[in-house]
């Protein structure tokens, strides 16, 4: 390494953070740009650890070790410390094609699994990744493949794993459409990850980026039906990336009161609205719909993971009265516990923008553990409040289950619900539609140890497949599956010939 005593001599300095009474008067992202001077000394932590785990991308019982796209870390962080961007940029080109994007919503498995970690603050990983994204996009220019290879695939949704199969697919030469039922392209990525920690105007300059390149994106293309058989007739493949958007459904009385509402319907509505505000066309813009606008109300989120913290910066900007977070798990713990030993992901409470705003603004953090809703109250047919009660985890017959504790019944004001449970699965239309078979959990089954469904020349990958997960497993997932049909394509291009 560049400095060999470095994690010896030099402290982690985090990303800086742009004060919390200015940051919430807009949807601007709420970290500051890494400074090219702390980030020299902070790539200098990164020790010749001789076994680096930050980019070891393995699954162990269920656990993260590391970067699942085994991004060349170490590599890249002696490279910023030698003030050499080009060759950093270079290194983290040849394994991710969408940095700027993981540099900013990425947990940082990375980091996690940081051999320093093990005692001390790990090396900031994704600030400097951040940092090199937007370098790279200063320094290299689109380029499209000088040869194509003859052969047309569809990809089915432009969310992170189906922006990177048709990176790949692309740059291997074929000609690649990616088809988005949105108006924008960029899946989750544009409505689904609020403003404040991805500006929509990086996942514009990707898309940009990609179209210089040579793939066509057709946004507003509902795939179904006839359409999706047309699919199958008019290329010679086809990789569904449709992602996991089934929400997990709050099933007690009064849901479908007027101001309840899923996470995911409102983050994509503020999106919109934020959106058409900043076109600058002249027209004008969408309004916030008055059951879904938190202004003025206590808002109440069902569900205490990231989703429920980007609902509570949302609603925190919208002007809510209060917000409160109810989460059925317990806290976790401030440190490693016995079972979660590095270098596994650390599950270890953290408090993320959207607490530390909720604190700030109103005192107290607006997380409620082992908590969950009974019923939503309403009044003249529009939510009004929310009834809670605690629970505690008891091991039934092998299984832990949720059981409500005597006594604990509490109401909460309400004027705005919104439910961040998780996902359940991919929706079904499609699916149905072309006859894809699913799993025993509603995912899009394919072979063993691959990416190919039931269908002939049928892919898929990402969420749809694997689960509801993180943006970089879904990019890895994405990537794998457009090697595999590239693979496929050519085997039969070779037989043709």
């Amino acid at each position: 390494m560049g400095k060999v005593t470095g994690f010896l001599e030099y402290e982690r300095q985090n990303q800086g953070h742009r004060p919390i009474r200015e940051r919430i008067k807009d949807y601007g992202e709420f970290t500051l740009p890494p400074d090219p001077d702390t980030l020299k000394i902070q790539a200098a932590r990164c020790m010749d650890c001789g076994v680096p785990f930050c980019h070891a991308g393995l699954l162990t019982e269920g656990q993260s070790i590391g970067c699942p796209l085994g991004n060349l870390i170490p590599e890249s962080n002696d490279f910023i410390y030698k003030g050499d961007i080009e060759s950093a940029c270079r290194r983290y080109r040849e394994t991710h094609p969408f940095p700027e994007f993981t540099g900013r919503v990425c947990p940082a498995l990375c980091e996690g699994s940081c051999t320093l970690g093990e005692h001390r603050d790990p090396v900031a990983v994704r600030a400097i990744e951040r940092y090199i994204a937007d370098e790279s996009g200063r320094l290299f220019a689109p380029k499209a493949p000088e040869k194509r290879t003859g052969k047309r695939i569809a990809v089915i949704g432009s969310g992170p794993s189906g922006l990177a199969a048709a990176d790949l697919l692309n740059k291997l030469g074929n000609e690649v459409t990616v088809f988005e039922r949105a108006d924008r392209a960029g899946g989750i990525l544009t409505y689904g990850i609020p403003n404040m920690k991805l500006d929509k105007s990086v996942v514009a300059a990707r898309i940009d980026f990609m179209d210089k390149e040579g793939v066509v994106f057709k946004t507003g293309a509902d795939i179904g039906g006839t359409a999706a058989i047309e699919l199958l007739k008019n290329f010679d493949a086809v990789i569904l990336c449709i992602g996991s958007r089934n929400e997990r459904a709050l099933n007690v009385t009064g849901k479908d009161l007027k101001g309840v509402h899923t996470a995911l319907n409102y983050l994509t509505t503020a999106t919109k609205v934020l959106l058409s505000k900043d076109r600058g066309d002249g027209g004008a813009a969408a309004p916030i719909p008055a059951d879904m606008n938190a202004a003025g109300k206590d808002v109440v989120i069902v569900g205490g993971g990231d989703t429920g913290t980007d609902c509570a910066a949302t609603a925190i900007r919208q002007g809510c009265k209060s917000v409160t977070q109810i989460e059925i798990m317990p806290s976790l713990p401030d440190r490693r516990a016995k079972n979660n030993p590095w270098p596994l992901w650390p599950r270890v409470k953290k408090t993320d923008y959207g607490q530390e705003e909720a604190i700030e603004l109103f005192g107290a953090d607006p997380r409620r553990y082992l908590t969950t809703v009974k019923e939503v109250i309403g009044k003249d047919g529009a939510v009004a409040g929310v009834k809670t009660v605690e629970i505690e985890w008891k091991n039934e017959n092998g299984r832990m289950v949720p059981k409500e504790k005597a006594g604990t019944e509490n109401r909460l004001p309400a004027g705005l619900v919104l439910t961040a449970m998780g996902f359940t699965g991919p929706e079904t239309g499609l699916i149905r539609d072309l006859g894809i078979e699913t799993d025993a959990r509603g995912m899009i089954k394919t072979q063993e140890g691959s990416y190919l469904t039931n269908l002939h020349r049928v892919y898929a990958a990402g969420d749809a497949r694997r689960g509801p997960s993180l943006v970089v497993w879904a990019i890895l997932e994405g990537r794998k599956a457009a090697l595999e049909c590239h693979k496929a394509l050519r085997i039969a291009l070779t037989s043709e010939s």
